[in-house]
């Protein structure tokens, strides 16, 4: 017998959240704080979005996104979510570049950086704080005509060395190229080098874990392996959902879904005009990923080499080549026992950016032997760090853009979500429908795990405030 999902629901909402990624989680806990009833939705068995886990036999626990994150996710967890929350996130302190121009490592902060780009590569230093200030002063509002290849190209004329250290750790968080807007990559350069990259000591699943520990108390009605069909929209309103073959009535509803994928599939163009279906449809979807979870055998252990890895065996970065599947750049996320207080275990991550195309279209046979190469490939280059790696795996496996899609239902396996173009388009849809709101993955906003969590709470509150002046607005019908 199939479980009944939306068992005991209400008969009405004040809101229902779509995913329950990073942003419709902290915008389910922001509206349930305010006061609001909130009905949270996600489709798959995890709540997290992309910032997830899974479990394998022999003890293997593998996080999916966990590679690091401003500062800033400090103050946003203890002012958004719970001191408890914010108190476990530690910093990384082991970065290390390897590829065929530089060698480094560093505790990637502004203050480092300077000293590195000075000393090692030899730039004035007016020029590298020059650099640091025009990025750090980036707004959304400003010129969006520059490019991040022309800013480069401005502070630092044919160093392909210093683009690389500069850009490379960047596009593995955003999935950003050197042609997209010069304020999409100054923004989230700047959170990272505030003080450093850090983590979320316990793992993913206990985050997650406190997340839902949190949403319950404050009174959020979280349901998983529901899946919204559509939004249900009368004469420009919201009002209701459709989900697992149920309507649910509510008066507003957030998409923590992928951009296009609201937009298209949620919504339909009908409901909207004309000219902001064009705009929709021009927005371009992000990259997708490809990942190796290598498992180490319990009673192994694993010399420390540094906390991420960025290698490369390209001569210079390349944003078309970063994505290749003959794959030439990986960033290596080591998983040591810290990582996890009580565990004894070691793990191993390697995250490529990767083009759906190269993998969407593969027989089954073929996609088969591609993984397989993957992840040959990987543990291949994993030995040049660690040479007796091969004898203590004892579970490998591999993720690409056909996994996340089929995980996550985001359109391409896109693991960044929409180009920056998108963030308008997300911003603008409550001026087409009323109590329409989004919150997912957007350019500029994709600074990884903090940009996604910031993104709730701004949508949030413009969603309270929607219910406030509708609340206002009944009041002043019914008397």
């Amino acid at each position: 017998m199939v479980a009944d999902r939306l068992r005991d629901i209400k008969s009405h909402y004040d809101v229902v959240i779509i995913g329950s990624g990073l942003a419709g989680l902290t915008a389910a806990n922001c509206l349930a704080k305010c006061g609001r009833s909130v009905l949270l939705l996600e489709q798959h068995y995890n709540f997290g979005g992309m910032a997830t886990w899974f479990h394998r036999k022999g003890g293997h626990i593998f996080d999916i996104s966990l590679h690091g994150f401003p500062i800033g996710m400090i103050k946003s967890c203890r002012k958004y979510w719970t001191k408890e929350i914010s108190d476990s996130i530690v910093q990384l302190k082991g970065i290390r570049f390897d590829n065929p121009q530089f060698q480094l490592q560093t505790t990637f902060d502004r203050q480092d950086f300077t000293r590195i780009l000075v000393e090692e590569f030899g730039i004035e230093s007016e020029t590298v704080e020059a650099f640091f200030d025009a990025a750090r002063g980036m707004d959304f509002y400003d010129d969006q005509s520059m490019t991040t290849r022309e800013l480069f190209e401005k502070f630092f004329p044919g160093r392909s060395d210093v683009v690389r250290m500069l850009m490379e750790p960047i596009a593995y968080a955003n999935g950003s190229t050197l042609d997209d807007p010069a304020i999409s990559y100054g923004i989230v350069f700047s959170n990272f080098m505030s003080k450093g990259v850090y983590i979320f000591r316990g793992g993913t699943d206990k985050l997650i874990y406190m997340m839902r520990q949190e949403l319950k108390a404050n009174g959020v009605d979280v349901r998983k392996q529901v899946l919204v069909d559509r939004v249900v929209v009368e004469d420009g309103t919201v009002r209701g959902v459709m989900a697992n073959d149920k309507f649910i009535s509510c008066g507003a509803v957030l998409s923590n879904a992928n951009l296009k994928t609201t937009i298209d599939k949620l919504v339909g163009h009908d409901q909207l005009s004309p000219e902001f279906v064009a705009q929709a449809k021009a927005v371009r979807l992000n990259n997708s990923s490809c990942q190796v979870f290598i498992g180490i055998r319990e009673g192994e252990t694993l010399d420390h080499i540094g906390d991420l890895l960025f290698t490369s065996v390209d001569p210079e970065f390349d944003s078309v080549r970063l994505c290749a599947k003959d794959v030439t750049s990986r960033t290596f996320s080591m998983y040591y026992p810290d990582t996890r207080p009580g565990s004894n275990r070691y793990a191993v991550v390697s995250s490529t950016n990767a083009n759906w195309d190269d993998w969407a279209h593969l027989s089954e046979d073929d996609y088969q032997t591609e993984k397989k190469h993957l992840i040959e490939t990987t543990i291949a280059a994993l030995e040049k760090y660690i040479p007796d790696v091969r004898k203590k795996i004892d579970h490998v496996e591999a993720a690409t853009p056909r996994t996340f899609y089929h995980y996550t239902h985001q359109a391409m396996g896109a693991t960044f979500g929409t180009k920056f173009e998108g963030l308008q388009v997300s911003m603008d849809l409550p001026k087409q429908i009323h109590g329409l709101f989004h919150a997912g993955s957007v350019g500029i906003i994709m600074s990884g795990w903090l940009g996604a969590i910031n993104y709730g709470v701004i949508v949030a509150n413009e969603v309270d405030s929607l219910c406030h002046e509708d609340g206002k607005s009944e009041g002043r019908m019914a008397s």
